[in-house]
């Protein structure tokens, strides 16, 4: 069980709060009008071990939920095999998984086609259960301190700067020591929901013209496998950067960039994540809870940390057997109640209250 001690339980319950908070002072509370992850008031039964496949970048968040749900429900159990966005989206519309997990919502054509067909003619929901703020992890040998602002990291991630010194990157960090070094950009060599958010993010804020999708476009650097692979790569290199979940730049000891968005660099933390989270915008429909990610990557408010990864589980709004839709729907609801609390240790951001009521209100609505 991979849950990292990076926050003490204050500082947990301080995070939990603020963006609980961040909601409106009408929703603030939760059971017992306290601002913590409501009870989960689960439904326990049906199969007794699922099976899911899918985003490398959950995997830590999935490890804290299964926790939460074998406590509230004995001697069930949740396999998750985190062999990435691509392969989790394949093997549940070839039927393959319980639901799968994704760093990207389906999409619109052959993959929501696929995922209708896996679910008895019915349509899949994108559920957005992880919000996880993507790091830019860097490694320079004395430079602890360092500001990036989206233009500039698309250029970096282009090639289109390739010192450490280089006047774009020195405009942003004042006096700071820049070394005379060759920029080591290590990127995701397999199909990564990750590396589709950060290019929307660079192509939104950053004017990037090389694509999105789960495959890395820069065209320069190294690839590496799956999010464990980046970090350990640029943990090694003097001179290395990457993008990479939160957990990963701490688990691997990397320093991460300040993100100046207009208003002043942003570190990132669990506060500063919070405010991005809180402009996000829903666009699908229902409850296809598909997020309007512009309204994240474009948000230029002081103090928020705009790039972040919201990842989604894939699921069957009909069609399971009755069996498999009562244990996928108990271990959602204690995902997305109880499970959030362990969240903040593990590098993630607890649910907002409003993101938690429409999540559990899609949850029920699964048959």
């Amino acid at each position: 069980m991979k849950i990292q001690r990076h926050g003490a339980v204050l500082g947990l319950v301080a995070a939990s709060a603020l963006l609980l908070s961040a909601c409106g002072s009408d929703n603030n509370a939760g059971a017992g009008g306290t601002n913590t992850p409501a009870a989960s008031g689960v439904e326990c039964g049906g199969k007794t071990k699922l099976n899911a496949e899918g985003s490398s970048a959950q995997k830590n968040a999935v490890d804290a939920f299964v926790q939460a749900y074998q406590a509230a429900c004995p001697g069930t159990d949740l396999a998750y095999n985190p062999s990435g966005s691509g392969a989790g989206v394949k093997n549940f519309t070839a039927g393959q998984v319980d639901f799968g997990g994704s760093d990207s919502a389906l999409k619109e054509g052959a993959e929501t086609e696929a995922a209708a067909k896996r679910c008895q003619g019915n349509p899949a929901w994108n559920l957005p259960l992880v919000f996880g703020p993507v790091a830019i992890g860097y490694k320079v040998s004395g430079v602890d301190s360092l500001v990036l602002d989206a233009k500039t990291t698309a250029a970096i991630f282009s090639g289109a700067v390739k010192k450490w010194n280089d006047p774009a990157i020195k405009a942003l960090n004042g006096s700071a020591n820049l070394p005379d070094k060759d920029i080591a950009v290590i990127y995701r060599s397999d199909e990564s929901g990750t590396t589709d958010n950060f290019q929307k993010y660079l192509k939104v804020a950053g004017g990037w013209t090389k694509g999105d999708g789960k495959q890395f476009k820069g065209g320069v650097g190294e690839g590496k496998e799956k999010s464990a692979g980046v970090a350990q790569a640029v943990g090694s290199i003097d001179g290395a950067i990457t993008y990479v979940e939160w957990s990963f730049a701490q688990d691997n000891k990397l320093s991460i960039a300040k993100i100046d968005s207009g208003a002043g660099a942003v570190e990132l933390n669990a506060e500063s994540a919070g405010k991005a989270i809180d402009s996000a915008k829903i666009k699908g429909e229902g409850n296809d809870l598909v997020l309007d990610l512009d309204s994240i990557y474009g948000n230029k408010a002081a103090g928020a940390y705009p790039l972040l990864l919201a990842t989604y589980e894939i699921v069957c709004s009909k069609g399971y057997d009755a069996d498999t839709a009562k244990a996928v729907k108990a271990f959602l609801t204690v995902a997305a109640t109880t499970g959030q609390q362990q969240l903040t240790e593990a590098g993630y951001v607890p649910l907002p209250k409003a993101f938690q009521e429409k999540l559990l209100t899609a949850v029920k609505a699964i048959a």
